[in-house]
């Protein structure tokens, strides 16, 4: 088989915002009251003592709610497109995928990963996160 590059792209993620500037009164709610959300996709594909794999389809427009990652975890795009992402410490990006893009991200213990994502694509944009518990 040959070998698609476009898999081998830089992760790419653009500050648009700090300091919570732009966000509405809902957005700040919704954070505080999914801080401990651990619905990390639209599907849950599968569920061991050591892994969680979650399936998210979102249509234009649609966004996934604000969860809360504490474990570590990888991303795989299967679809390109564009999102935006409000993240706990007041930062807003614009992330760019491509299929078959992967990225890993190791939370330190008692460490965590709360955001939420939009797609500001005009196609569906597809995905699975892998979660990962040390044994």
């Amino acid at each position: 088989m040959g070998h698609d590059s476009r898999s081998d792209l830089p992760f790419t993620s653009t500050v648009v915002a700090e300091g919570f500037d732009r966000w509405s009164p809902p957005l700040h709610q919704e954070f505080a009251a999914n801080s401990h959300n651990d619905q990390l996709g639209q599907t849950l594909l599968k569920k061991t003592e050591q892994v969680r794999v979650w399936e998210t389809h979102l249509a234009p427009g649609e966004r996934l709610p604000v969860h809360r990652h504490e474990r570590d975890y990888t991303w795989i795009a299967l679809t390109d497109g564009h999102a935006r992402q409000h993240s706990e410490d007041g930062a807003s990006r614009e992330i760019s995928f491509a299929r078959g893009q992967t990225l890993h991200f190791r939370l330190d213990e008692g460490r965590h990963h709360l955001h939420d994502l939009k797609n500001i694509g005009e196609e569906p944009l597809s995905f699975l996160t892998v979660e990962t518990q040390a044994v």
